[in-house]
């Protein structure tokens, strides 16, 4: 008796199970149906809406009708208004010859579309990948860097073909999440600046970069032209040069650049601050701005590839355009070699922000070594003012910045900016 009610109720076990996955079919091919009704309905709207008027990026002007090309400079603008001519047949165009690229950075301004599709798909732009975990498929890690073969501006150029004029570049395949503003004191380091342009606009272009170098070149003025300060206005007047004999004063420098990049391209929201003699060993080091402070240089070759210590700032940093001003930019103050990148860590910290850095294995530097610049000495008060920033961050930096505006000329590779920043105090340049 007991095994006959188990076999019954087994029975309708099994019939209920079967009939619940019947019930889950029907449900699942109605709304299957449903939904390629939906699709239908849809693109028979699509195709007879489009039938009625020409396709935007129709030119019957050119030859065969063939769809124009948006890879080369220069290539001819779409006409919106035109139609095509249905007796016309397409006539592909073989690909273009791409200019020498350096390896890892492929031709996309050599292609030419040839169909309405790919055309659509190549304007629909996602955002450039960025970080560790999103990282751009160039990059290709740990580099070898190196200074023995010779190495010339046309060479870079040649490298380099979708650098605009001015050291300009944005990727043409996404939209950049930052516009960077690569900023470089500079005075008498021509060698130095060509292999720095070599190896970094790839190692940019690779990490999908938007960007433009800046290098700002001290000179000594003799003569009068107005002074520039933040928000100032300059009168122009004969001006005299005479090159690279005062004392150098990089943070001030670094102070003009970022007043100059903004002037010339006020979308500049991220800033990062090179020395012209560093270059990074491993292209992972993303040049972007960061939550924190960042510096990039954490190991370099002349220290063993180790932080020299923790309040170490030196090399290269970036700081976004919002931190910068918080900290009140760089100290106008530190003529001669050392002190000023203490003085931005004290600021930086005074300001209740921290420091973020690369790990240490890929945040390694090659230095270009070089005998130290002459008006270039360690500058012997530097002691005293780093111990002084809570009371001179305030009144010293951008917002008392004063300069004089010689020369802005945009290089292929380069935007050169050349001025006069004036004098030590005389007990300081009297050493």
């Amino acid at each position: 008796m007991t095994r006959l009610l188990l076999g019954v109720t087994l029975e309708r076990i099994c019939k209920a199970v079967l009939l619940l996955c019947l019930l889950h079919f029907v449900i699942i091919m109605i709304l299957y149906f449903d939904v390629y009704a939906q699709h239908l309905d849809f693109f028979s709207r699509f195709n007879a809406r489009n039938a009625t008027r020409a396709h935007p990026f129709s030119n019957s002007s050119r030859p065969n009708g063939t769809v124009p090309s948006y890879g080369p400079a220069g290539a001819e603008a779409p006409s919106p208004s035109t139609k095509p001519s249905t007796n016309q047949s397409v006539t592909e165009k073989p690909l273009q010859p791409c200019q020498e690229t350096p390896p890892g950075l492929g031709p996309p301004r050599c292609l030419l579309y040839h169909s309405r599709q790919e055309l659509q798909v190549t304007m629909t732009l996602t955002m450039c990948p960025v970080g560790i975990a999103l990282p751009s498929p160039l990059t290709v890690g740990r580099l070898l860097i190196e200074f023995s073969s010779p190495m010339s501006m046309e060479r870079v150029q040649r490298e380099n073909p979708d650098v605009r004029q001015g050291g300009k570049y944005t990727p043409p395949d996404c939209l950049p999440r930052q516009k960077v503003a690569i900023l470089i004191p500079f005075r008498h380091r021509e060698h130095h600046l060509k292999y720095w342009l070599h190896y970094l606009h790839p190692i940019l272009r690779r990490q999908k970069v938007a960007y433009g170098i800046y290098i700002i070149n001290q000179v000594r003025g003799a003569g009068a032209r107005g002074w520039r300060g933040w928000g100032g206005q300059a009168d122009i007047v004969e001006f005299a040069l005479q090159f690279g004999e005062d004392t150098f004063n990089r943070a001030k420098l670094l102070n003009v650049g970022f007043m100059e990049a903004l002037k010339d391209d006020e979308e500049y929201d991220c800033f990062i601050f090179s020395d012209v003699d560093l270059i990074p060993m491993d292209d992972r080091n993303l040049y972007r701005c960061y939550e924190q402070p960042r510096h990039f240089a954490v190991g370099m070759d002349k220290f063993g590839f180790r932080l020299p210590y923790a309040g170490y700032f030196g090399g290269v940093s970036g700081l976004s355009k919002s931190q910068f001003l918080k900290i009140n930019g760089f100290p106008n103050e530190y003529w001669g070699w050392g002190g000023e990148d203490d003085d931005i860590f004290n600021r930086i910290s005074l300001n209740g922000m921290k420091v973020s850095r690369p790990d240490i294995r890929i945040g390694r530097y090659r230095m270009i070594k070089h005998e130290r610049d002459k008006h270039n000495e360690p500058n012997p008060q530097r002691f005293t003012k780093i111990q002084n920033t809570k009371m001179t961050m305030k009144r010293d930096g951008i917002s008392s910045l004063q300069y004089r505006l010689v020369e802005i000329s945009r290089q292929p590779m380069y935007t050169n900016i050349t001025v006069e920043i004036g004098r030590p105090p005389p007990r300081l340049a009297r050493g």
